[in-house]
């Protein structure tokens, strides 16, 4: 276990590139015995989105926009501590992260065409419905005399 476990992909043939994330470490919160006041094991991690040469033009444009609330400077940071293991931590991190950058960089969805309903289907539908309803007005008790 020298190295993480392989390139990020975000999408295609595009990944995280590991000399431009920023990784930092700190003691977790929470409970972890006699072994949680020595070991560094949340994990946060930083990835300057604005000055990324890893992603295309188009793709950097839309993570822009699409991240402005979660972005400091141009910077995201995702943090994970559920983990007691600081490696665990650090792949947990990184998958969130190449996970946060996909669907920000994904491309728009095709807007919906609409489409008109068949004029037999609607008019079912109608001949369904007063059927129904003749049953129903059939139920009222004014005949019972």
């Amino acid at each position: 276990m020298d190295g993480m476990s392989g390139p990020y992909v975000i999408r295609g043939s595009v990944s995280l590139p590991e000399a431009e994330l920023m990784w930092r470490f700190s003691r977790s919160s929470g409970p972890g015995g006699q072994h949680v006041n020595t070991s560094d094991s949340q994990v946060e991690l930083r990835f300057d989105v604005a000055a990324t040469e890893a992603l295309p033009e188009v793709w950097k444009q839309r993570a822009l926009q699409r991240l402005a609330g979660r972005l400091v400077d141009g910077v995201v940071t995702v943090r994970a501590s559920e983990h007691r293991s600081q490696w665990r931590n650090r792949e947990t991190a990184a998958v969130r992260l190449a996970t946060l950058l996909a669907e920000a960089t994904a491309p728009p969805p095709k807007p919906r065409k609409p489409t008109r309903i068949p004029r037999g289907i609607n008019e079912r539908r109608l001949r369904e419905k007063k059927q129904r309803s003749e049953t129903k007005r059939g139920r009222s008790g004014r005949d019972w005399g």
